[in-house]
């Protein structure tokens, strides 16, 4: 598996041929590579190695959207009583705006349902507005602020909005 992330385009949209191949795949320990050079660039403070390593256990769903042999994005949420915890959803910064995060997420939803999941929650930096705009016209909705949930520069702390979906 080879990821070239300087490869892909951000000026030219997804063709329908594209979207049609795409695949979504459990996540593999033989992926964190590529998983980690995604979420080296497109994160200020990036999960960890071990972060994703942890995750990849029955108790999370860790998927991967691959279109052949490259990494689009991918998603880890954690399984609950009839609910889904979303913690990590990322598409490749050289992918973004394409499309691929609201695939990813409807495949989220169906496997929630599918694992008899009544909502759907997750966490978000306040200061991360392009993300909260797309979880809100996705239908979540803010539920409360969790203050100083992550870490920011120099050793300072931001708070998390806290949104869930009803499915």
């Amino acid at each position: 598996m080879k990821l070239n992330p300087l490869a892909a385009s951000t000026t030219h949209p997804p063709t329908e041929a594209m979207r049609n191949a795409v695949t979504l795949a459990p996540m593999t320990p033989d992926q964190l590579d590529a998983v980690m050079a995604i979420e080296q660039t497109a994160y200020s403070h990036p999960w960890t190695r071990g972060n994703f390593r942890d995750s990849l256990n029955p108790l999370f769903e860790a998927q991967c959207l691959w279109y052949e042999d490259e990494l689009l994005g991918y998603f880890l949420a954690m399984r609950g009583f009839e609910e889904m915890h979303l913690l990590n959803i990322t598409v490749a910064p050289v992918r973004q705006g394409q499309g691929w995060g609201h695939m990813m997420m409807d495949a989220l939803s169906l496997l929630s349902r599918h694992e008899g999941a009544q909502w759907l929650w997750l966490e978000v930096r306040q200061s991360n507005l392009r993300a909260l705009k797309v979880y809100e016209r996705y239908g979540f909705r803010q539920v409360s602020i969790r203050k100083d949930y992550y870490p920011a520069d120099r050793q300072q702390r931001e708070h998390a909005v806290v949104m869930s979906l009803k499915l």
